[in-house]
Protein backbone atom coordinates (compact mmCIF):
# COMPACT_ATOMS: atom_id res chain seq x y z
CA UNK A 1 0.00 0.00 0.00
CA UNK A 2 2.91 2.29 -0.12
CA UNK A 3 2.45 3.14 -4.08
CA UNK A 4 -1.20 4.47 -2.73
CA UNK A 5 0.29 6.46 0.34
CA UNK A 6 2.10 8.52 -2.05
CA UNK A 7 -0.74 9.31 -3.81
CA UNK A 8 -2.65 11.08 -0.47
CA UNK A 9 -2.73 14.60 0.48
CA UNK A 10 -0.95 15.53 2.86
CA UNK A 11 -3.33 17.51 5.45
CA UNK A 12 -4.97 13.54 6.59
CA UNK A 13 -7.75 13.81 5.54
CA UNK A 14 -8.10 11.02 3.69
CA UNK A 15 -7.05 8.74 7.34
CA UNK A 16 -9.66 10.07 8.61
CA UNK A 17 -12.36 8.22 5.97
CA UNK A 18 -11.01 5.06 7.12
CA UNK A 19 -11.24 4.10 10.87
CA UNK A 20 -9.21 1.06 11.62
CA UNK A 21 -11.41 -1.74 12.51
CA UNK A 22 -10.20 -4.84 14.90
CA UNK A 23 -10.37 -8.57 14.07
CA UNK A 24 -13.34 -9.15 16.05
CA UNK A 25 -14.97 -5.98 14.51
CA UNK A 26 -14.57 -7.33 10.75
CA UNK A 27 -15.81 -10.43 12.19
CA UNK A 28 -19.17 -8.95 13.23
CA UNK A 29 -19.14 -7.02 9.67
CA UNK A 30 -18.83 -10.33 7.92
CA UNK A 31 -21.31 -12.25 10.04
CA UNK A 32 -23.89 -9.05 8.77
CA UNK A 33 -23.15 -8.85 5.40
CA UNK A 34 -23.81 -12.20 4.80
CA UNK A 35 -26.79 -12.36 7.07
CA UNK A 36 -28.26 -10.00 4.54
CA UNK A 37 -27.31 -11.55 1.73
CA UNK A 38 -28.82 -14.83 3.23
CA UNK A 39 -31.80 -12.98 4.03
CA UNK A 40 -31.47 -11.65 0.05
CA UNK A 41 -31.87 -15.05 -1.50
CA UNK A 42 -34.44 -16.74 0.28
CA UNK A 43 -36.64 -13.84 -0.32
CA UNK A 44 -35.65 -14.29 -4.16
CA UNK A 45 -36.29 -17.54 -3.74
CA UNK A 46 -39.94 -17.33 -2.08
CA UNK A 47 -40.32 -15.09 -5.33
CA UNK A 48 -39.06 -17.19 -8.03
CA UNK A 49 -41.11 -20.46 -7.01
CA UNK A 50 -43.95 -20.01 -8.40
CA UNK A 51 -41.88 -19.94 -11.72
CA UNK A 52 -39.55 -22.50 -11.25
CA UNK A 53 -41.68 -24.59 -13.83
CA UNK A 54 -41.58 -22.40 -16.42
CA UNK A 55 -37.76 -21.59 -15.66
CA UNK A 56 -37.41 -25.67 -15.83
CA UNK A 57 -38.67 -25.01 -19.28
CA UNK A 58 -36.53 -22.48 -20.64
CA UNK A 59 -33.43 -24.63 -19.58
CA UNK A 60 -34.77 -27.77 -21.23
CA UNK A 61 -35.05 -25.91 -24.73
CA UNK A 62 -31.39 -26.59 -25.83
CA UNK A 63 -31.51 -30.07 -24.93
CA UNK A 64 -34.89 -30.80 -26.54
CA UNK A 65 -33.67 -28.54 -29.86
CA UNK A 66 -31.10 -30.84 -30.19
CA UNK A 67 -33.24 -33.79 -30.03
CA UNK A 68 -35.53 -32.88 -32.28
CA UNK A 69 -32.93 -32.35 -34.84
CA UNK A 70 -31.67 -35.59 -34.72
CA UNK A 71 -34.81 -37.47 -34.44
CA UNK A 72 -35.28 -38.44 -31.49
CA UNK A 73 -37.51 -38.34 -28.44
CA UNK A 74 -38.03 -35.01 -27.04
CA UNK A 75 -38.11 -36.30 -23.58
CA UNK A 76 -35.84 -36.34 -19.86
CA UNK A 77 -36.07 -38.97 -17.53
CA UNK A 78 -36.32 -39.73 -13.89
CA UNK A 79 -34.69 -42.20 -12.09
CA UNK A 80 -36.14 -41.39 -7.97
CA UNK A 81 -39.65 -40.02 -6.97
CA UNK A 82 -37.96 -37.28 -5.30
CA UNK A 83 -36.24 -36.07 -8.46
CA UNK A 84 -38.61 -33.64 -9.81
CA UNK A 85 -39.63 -31.89 -6.54
CA UNK A 86 -35.63 -31.48 -5.67
CA UNK A 87 -35.21 -30.29 -9.17
CA UNK A 88 -37.81 -27.50 -8.56
CA UNK A 89 -35.97 -27.00 -5.23
CA UNK A 90 -33.08 -26.16 -7.00
CA UNK A 91 -33.80 -23.84 -9.68
CA UNK A 92 -36.20 -21.91 -7.25
CA UNK A 93 -32.74 -21.32 -5.20
CA UNK A 94 -30.45 -20.76 -8.25
CA UNK A 95 -33.22 -18.20 -9.56
CA UNK A 96 -33.52 -16.15 -6.62
CA UNK A 97 -29.89 -16.21 -6.26
CA UNK A 98 -29.67 -14.50 -9.59
CA UNK A 99 -32.69 -12.42 -8.91
CA UNK A 100 -30.94 -11.62 -5.35
CA UNK A 101 -27.41 -10.68 -6.82
CA UNK A 102 -27.55 -6.91 -7.07
CA UNK A 103 -27.95 -6.90 -3.37
CA UNK A 104 -25.18 -9.86 -2.74
CA UNK A 105 -22.78 -7.66 -4.64
CA UNK A 106 -23.64 -4.47 -3.02
CA UNK A 107 -23.15 -6.47 0.46
CA UNK A 108 -19.66 -7.67 -1.04
CA UNK A 109 -18.89 -3.99 -1.68
CA UNK A 110 -19.94 -2.62 1.30
CA UNK A 111 -17.30 -5.45 3.32
CA UNK A 112 -14.93 -4.57 1.21
CA UNK A 113 -14.96 -0.90 0.75
CA UNK A 114 -13.94 0.61 4.54
CA UNK A 115 -10.45 -0.74 3.12
CA UNK A 116 -10.78 1.89 0.05
CA UNK A 117 -9.37 5.38 0.24
CA UNK A 118 -12.62 7.79 -0.25
CA UNK A 119 -11.25 8.23 -4.20
CA UNK A 120 -11.89 4.64 -4.71
CA UNK A 121 -15.43 4.46 -3.03
CA UNK A 122 -16.71 5.83 -6.40
CA UNK A 123 -15.89 2.68 -8.32
CA UNK A 124 -18.75 1.11 -6.51
CA UNK A 125 -21.65 2.21 -9.33
CA UNK A 126 -19.25 1.00 -11.96
CA UNK A 127 -18.57 -2.67 -10.25
CA UNK A 128 -22.02 -3.63 -9.55
CA UNK A 129 -23.06 -2.48 -13.16
CA UNK A 130 -20.00 -4.17 -15.22
CA UNK A 131 -19.88 -7.49 -12.29
CA UNK A 132 -24.07 -7.78 -12.89
CA UNK A 133 -23.09 -7.20 -17.09
CA UNK A 134 -20.32 -9.31 -17.41
CA UNK A 135 -22.21 -12.45 -15.72
CA UNK A 136 -25.25 -12.17 -17.76
CA UNK A 137 -23.22 -12.03 -20.70
CA UNK A 138 -20.89 -15.60 -19.93
CA UNK A 139 -24.01 -17.27 -19.21
CA UNK A 140 -26.03 -15.82 -22.29
CA UNK A 141 -23.22 -16.44 -24.08
CA UNK A 142 -23.17 -19.84 -23.27
CA UNK A 143 -26.82 -20.74 -23.56
CA UNK A 144 -27.13 -19.45 -27.05
CA UNK A 145 -24.00 -20.37 -28.58
CA UNK A 146 -21.42 -22.84 -26.63
CA UNK A 147 -24.40 -25.05 -24.82
CA UNK A 148 -26.03 -25.93 -27.92
CA UNK A 149 -23.14 -26.87 -30.30
CA UNK A 150 -22.20 -29.03 -27.35
CA UNK A 151 -25.25 -30.54 -27.42
CA UNK A 152 -25.53 -31.13 -31.00
CA UNK A 153 -21.68 -33.06 -31.10
CA UNK A 154 -22.69 -34.97 -28.34
CA UNK A 155 -26.06 -36.27 -29.22
CA UNK A 156 -25.40 -36.23 -33.25
CA UNK A 157 -22.25 -38.46 -32.19
CA UNK A 158 -24.34 -40.67 -29.86
CA UNK A 159 -27.41 -41.05 -32.66
CA UNK A 160 -27.11 -44.55 -32.88
CA UNK A 161 -28.45 -44.94 -29.37
CA UNK A 162 -31.41 -44.39 -27.85
CA UNK A 163 -30.97 -41.62 -25.25
CA UNK A 164 -31.82 -41.77 -21.57
CA UNK A 165 -30.91 -38.00 -20.31
CA UNK A 166 -32.07 -38.15 -16.54
CA UNK A 167 -33.01 -34.49 -15.21
CA UNK A 168 -30.88 -34.34 -12.58
CA UNK A 169 -27.46 -35.03 -14.92
CA UNK A 170 -29.27 -32.45 -17.75
CA UNK A 171 -29.52 -30.14 -14.91
CA UNK A 172 -26.19 -30.48 -13.57
CA UNK A 173 -24.36 -30.04 -17.27
CA UNK A 174 -26.36 -27.35 -17.99
CA UNK A 175 -25.67 -25.51 -14.80
CA UNK A 176 -21.59 -26.38 -15.03
CA UNK A 177 -21.65 -24.85 -18.59
CA UNK A 178 -23.97 -21.29 -17.93
CA UNK A 179 -22.60 -20.65 -14.83
CA UNK A 180 -19.09 -21.72 -15.16
CA UNK A 181 -19.10 -19.36 -17.89
CA UNK A 182 -20.63 -16.51 -16.12
CA UNK A 183 -17.92 -16.87 -13.56
CA UNK A 184 -15.14 -16.73 -16.39
CA UNK A 185 -16.39 -13.63 -17.67
CA UNK A 186 -16.01 -12.14 -14.32
CA UNK A 187 -11.91 -11.89 -15.44
CA UNK A 188 -11.98 -8.44 -15.29
CA UNK A 189 -13.32 -7.41 -12.39
CA UNK A 190 -10.66 -9.51 -10.82
CA UNK A 191 -8.03 -8.34 -12.25
CA UNK A 192 -9.51 -4.52 -11.77
CA UNK A 193 -8.95 -5.21 -8.42
CA UNK A 194 -5.55 -7.06 -8.39
CA UNK A 195 -4.26 -4.24 -10.10
CA UNK A 196 -5.99 -1.47 -8.22
CA UNK A 197 -3.84 -3.11 -5.38
CA UNK A 198 -0.75 -3.39 -7.20
CA UNK A 199 -0.68 -6.90 -6.84
CA UNK A 200 -0.44 -7.27 -10.70
CA UNK A 201 0.24 -4.75 -13.75
CA UNK A 202 -0.27 -4.56 -17.49
CA UNK A 203 3.37 -4.66 -18.19
CA UNK A 204 3.48 -8.23 -16.34
CA UNK A 205 0.43 -9.53 -18.00
CA UNK A 206 1.44 -8.73 -21.42
CA UNK A 207 5.00 -10.56 -20.68
CA UNK A 208 2.76 -13.88 -19.41
CA UNK A 209 0.68 -13.54 -22.63
CA UNK A 210 1.53 -16.68 -24.22
CA UNK A 211 1.10 -18.97 -20.67
CA UNK A 212 -2.01 -17.24 -19.76
CA UNK A 213 -3.55 -18.33 -23.22
CA UNK A 214 -2.12 -22.07 -22.26
CA UNK A 215 -4.14 -21.66 -19.23
CA UNK A 216 -7.24 -20.83 -20.89
CA UNK A 217 -7.33 -23.46 -22.86
CA UNK A 218 -6.94 -25.66 -20.25
CA UNK A 219 -9.21 -24.16 -18.86
CA UNK A 220 -11.53 -24.45 -21.43
CA UNK A 221 -10.92 -28.07 -21.92
CA UNK A 222 -11.81 -28.40 -18.18
CA UNK A 223 -15.40 -26.60 -18.71
CA UNK A 224 -16.42 -27.74 -21.83
CA UNK A 225 -18.78 -31.03 -22.12
CA UNK A 226 -17.02 -32.22 -25.05
CA UNK A 227 -13.85 -33.11 -26.42
CA UNK A 228 -13.55 -31.73 -30.00
CA UNK A 229 -11.11 -28.81 -30.62
CA UNK A 230 -14.15 -26.83 -32.04
CA UNK A 231 -16.13 -26.31 -29.49
CA UNK A 232 -13.04 -26.03 -27.09
CA UNK A 233 -11.99 -22.62 -29.07
CA UNK A 234 -15.39 -21.57 -29.07
CA UNK A 235 -14.97 -21.67 -25.41
CA UNK A 236 -11.40 -20.30 -25.09
CA UNK A 237 -12.51 -17.47 -27.65
CA UNK A 238 -14.02 -15.23 -25.32
CA UNK A 239 -11.71 -16.10 -22.34
CA UNK A 240 -8.64 -14.63 -24.24
CA UNK A 241 -10.63 -11.53 -25.38
CA UNK A 242 -10.95 -10.92 -22.07
CA UNK A 243 -7.80 -11.37 -20.84
CA UNK A 244 -6.47 -8.43 -23.46
CA UNK A 245 -9.20 -6.32 -21.74
CA UNK A 246 -7.94 -6.99 -18.80
CA UNK A 247 -4.72 -5.47 -19.22
CA UNK A 248 -6.21 -2.43 -20.57
CA UNK A 249 -8.09 -2.30 -17.12
CA UNK A 250 -4.94 -2.97 -15.44
CA UNK A 251 -3.14 -0.36 -17.00
CA UNK A 252 -5.53 2.25 -15.67
CA UNK A 253 -6.18 1.30 -12.73
CA UNK A 254 -2.53 0.59 -11.39
CA UNK A 255 -0.99 2.60 -8.68
CA UNK A 256 1.88 3.44 -10.52
CA UNK A 257 0.51 4.60 -13.75
CA UNK A 258 -1.92 6.53 -11.44
CA UNK A 259 0.65 8.13 -10.00
CA UNK A 260 2.22 9.14 -13.28
CA UNK A 261 -1.27 10.46 -14.81
CA UNK A 262 -1.47 12.41 -12.01
CA UNK A 263 1.98 14.07 -12.18
CA UNK A 264 1.75 14.78 -15.89
CA UNK A 265 -1.45 16.91 -15.13
CA UNK A 266 0.13 18.53 -11.78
Amino acid sequence: MSEFAAELPSNGTEEETMPAMSFLEHLEELRRRLFYAIISVVIGFFLCWGYAENIVGWMQRPIMDALKRNNMPQTLVYLNPTDPFNLYLKIGLLAGLFVACPFVLYQVWMFISPGLYRHEKRYVVPFMASTILLFLSGGFFGYKLVYPAALDFLIGYGKQFQPMITIHEYTDLFLTVILGLGVVFELPILVFFLSLMGVVSAGWMWRNVRYSILVIFIIAAILTPTTDILNMCIFAAPMVALYLLSIGIAYLVHPKQRKARAARRG
